[in-house]
């Protein structure tokens, strides 16, 4: 492709969506923070429309959901509607470990994409450094005397970096002699998995970031008792080194069309969704807000609607699901177009599952360039017998240019359906019985299986007062069900939990199926082999 013009000076994408000249803090040229007072002072505002990108179970190397939302933002400027695209943050992790960036592709790409999928504006640092003390401060209350009476058998708050790094899942600390520490069994969470980064997502202001902070359970007592981090005396200080990171960050794409990326807990371990407060700034400094809900609509999007949504008093206007003929191959075990054909069931599942939301549906598929006419007239008429339309779109090829019908067949749709958003279910109801819906809605599972200890976990958890949380799935991306290698639409299966964590300040809880990992580990040959900087200063092999 050929050069794209240098990024706007981010003064000037501020100006066009309205900020005044105290309403942002450059970081740079390119990027700036956006304070928290910007939002208060358009409460009054009227909200734009809310469009959330998901997609039907992907494959390992990704659909472009990302790149879909980057384009169709990038296409509704082009079409005379004045987008704001809201996104998370890339996990260093990935993008050093397999995945690679998070930014986008070819000509639907935020900017400074070096900066973004790196160190960005120190977001990813705050949290892990806030999320660290306190673990440390833990092990220093066991150190000094452990006046709480703090079970260090029962200790839950692990340490977070934000790296791949399997030899890190369980490790013990504290060796060496008394002087070292209180010895005892402990392990690492990429910082993506942190409840902090979770909360910082879900937190509407600092009063209650600080709120949220004090109520996460990180221990039990020698006697049972609950211990809340707020009884450890550091979350203001945890308060104090987020101050800048809940500010959401101000970018562009390509085009120059405003993008507010803020935010990184992932889909398959976390709730999957850019921040509250960037999701609700773009809605007010735009006539659309085009966000992402990470992997398929079974984990990233099912959470935006019964966590994020129910959290922020948010109304979705449309979803926009994507789709590839690659993936659908994939999820019928072959290259032709039979295989093509019996992947549809997939796509058929997701959309069954959007429908019980009473959200208006529009299917982006994102087309490759290996794609043929065929194939892809084969998904379009699918989707119509669905009652569904379905959209080509080439925003990797032609930015805005390739998202263009996707953009007019969005704002038809605003103007043909209006949203009757209706959450999944009710928290008030039985924690297995919450977890039964969204197996059974959202996977189509049989049933769910629970060991016996994780059935007395259950008990115990709602005698403790949690079960009125929503639930925050940890599943596999890689299939409907909790064993990745069943693709398509899996039938007569059970998903097994083997594990509920109780994320009290972030206000959910995790049922652990199947295997899945909150530490992920690195490739044989990680991207990290193909990066390196130039004499000038130059980063190169970053996708």
């Amino acid at each position: 492709m050929p050069p794209e013009p240098a990024p706007r000076a981010v003064g000037l994408v501020a100006r066009e969506v309205g900020l005044a000249e105290d309403e942002w803090i450059p970081y740079g040229r390119t990027k700036a923070k956006i304070p928290l007072a910007a939002l208060q002072a358009r409460r009054a505002r009227p909200n734009g429309k809310l469009v959330v990108v998901s997609s039907i179970t992907p494959t390992p190397a990704g659909e472009g959901k990302t790149t879909i939302t980057i384009g169709l933002g990038q296409a509704l400027w082009r079409v005379g509607s004045r987008a704001v695209i809201a996104l998370r943050q890339p996990s260093i992790g990935p993008t050093l470990g397999q995945k690679g960036g998070g930014t986008g592709g070819g000509r639907a790409q935020v900017v400074p994409m070096e900066e973004i999928n790196l160190h960005f504006t120190g977001d990813f640092h705050a949290v892990t450094t806030a999320h660290n003390l306190l673990a440390a401060a833990l092990d220093n209350h066991l150190y000094h005397g452990n006046d709480l009476g703090i079970d260090p058998r029962q200790v839950l708050w692990r340490r977070v970096m934000d790296m791949n790094d399997r030899a890190l899942r369980q490790i013990v600390l504290g060796l060496g002699g008394r002087a070292q520490g209180f010895p005892r069994e402990d392990g690492f969470l990429i910082t993506a998995a942190s409840e902090v980064m979770a909360l910082l997502c879900l937190a509407g202001d600092l009063d209650d970031l600080k709120a949220r902070l004090a109520r996460m359970l990180v221990a039990f007592t020698f006697a049972g008792k609950p211990v809340l981090a707020g009884e450890l005396g550091v979350t203001g200080a945890m308060a104090a080194l987020l101050r800048d990171a809940i500010q959401p960050n101000l970018v562009q794409t390509l085009e120059g069309t405003p993008a507010l990326v803020h935010g990184g807990p992932f889909a398959n371990i976390a709730h999957g969704c850019n921040s509250v407060v960037a999701t609700k700034l773009a809605l007010k400094l735009g006539d659309v807000c085009v966000t992402e809900a990470g992997f398929g609509f079974d984990l990233g999007a099912e959470k935006f609607f019964d966590i994020k949504c129910r959290y922020a008093g948010l109304t979705p206007d449309a979803v926009v699901l994507v789709a590839t003929v690659r993936a659908l191959k994939y999820h019928g075990t072959g290259e032709d177009l039979a295989a093509l054909e019996r992947g549809m069931a997939n796509l058929d599942k997701h959309v069954e599952a959007i429908r019980l939301f009473r959200v208006p549906l529009l299917v982006a598929i994102n087309r490759f360039p290996s794609d043929t006419e065929r194939e892809l007239g084969a998904v379009i008429d699918h989707a119509a017998r669905l009652g569904v339309k379905a959209v080509v779109a080439d925003v990797f090829g032609a930015g805005g240019a390739g998202g263009a019908e996707l953009a007019r067949q969005l704002l038809d749709l605003f103007a043909r359906e209006r949203s009757q958003f209706t959450p999944l279910y009710d928290w008030g109801l039985p924690v297995r019985e919450k977890i039964a819906l969204i197996a059974g809605k959202m996977y189509g599972a049989d049933g769910v299986f629970y060991p016996k200890p994780v059935e007395r976990l259950i008990d115990r958890i709602q005698d403790l007062g949690y079960g009125g949380l929503p639930i925050c799935m940890a599943k596999t991306p890689r299939s409907l069900s909790d064993d990745p290698e069943l693709r398509g639409r899996p039938r007569d299966f059970r998903v097994t939990v083997n594990d509920v964590r109780i994320s009290a300040g972030a206000g959910f809880l995790v049922p652990i199926t199947g295997d899945i990992l909150t530490m992920p580990g690195l490739p044989k040959h990680p991207n990290a082999e193909r990066i390196d900087v130039t004499h000038d200063g130059a980063i190169t092999g970053l996708e």
